[in-house]
């Protein structure tokens, strides 16, 4: 089972799926752990996750990891489809929970009380594409690494 949930095509598509979801998601994931690019830190996101959010510890925690090194293994391609999931599971909540009432569209006109969740669609799909098929080119992940 572990060779499955590591194995994957040598291809290009993976490779450009991986690394830009992982890009993308960097910059957040250090807002939430270093404070980086005007985020709060890791005791400051925790306490809005759980404190504000109501959201319990774990969960906060595992979606910090999601974002902070889900990203770095998405770039390096390291446990790719794992790292897929929980972003997919990050985006998934924040639909729910926060996204959903300002409906489909991103606020690019400030006409709106906040941020839509078409964003969040465009990475659950990446998510999803890394997960069936894997990391692709230049993944630690490929299979003739681990043989």
């Amino acid at each position: 089972m572990f060779k499955r949930l590591l194995q994957t095509e040598n291809d290009l598509a993976g490779l450009i799926m991986r690394v830009l979801l992982g890009i993308v998601f960097f910059p957040h994931g250090a807002q939430k752990v270093f404070g980086w690019f005007g985020g709060y830190g890791f005791t400051g996101t925790m306490s809005m996750f759980t404190d504000k959010m109501g959201i319990p510890v774990f969960f906060a925690f595992l979606a910090i990891m999601a974002e902070s090194l889900g990203s770095v293994a998405l770039i390096t391609g390291c446990l790719t489809r794992i790292a897929a999931f929980g972003i997919a599971c990050v985006m998934s909540v924040a639909i729910v929970m926060v996204h959903l009432p300002n409906g489909f569209f991103m606020n690019w006109s400030s006409s709106q009380q906040g941020e839509g969740f078409e964003f969040h669609i465009l990475a659950i799909a990446l998510a999803l594409a890394l997960m069936i098929r894997g990391g692709g080119k230049w993944s630690v992940d490929i299979e003739e690494v681990l043989n």
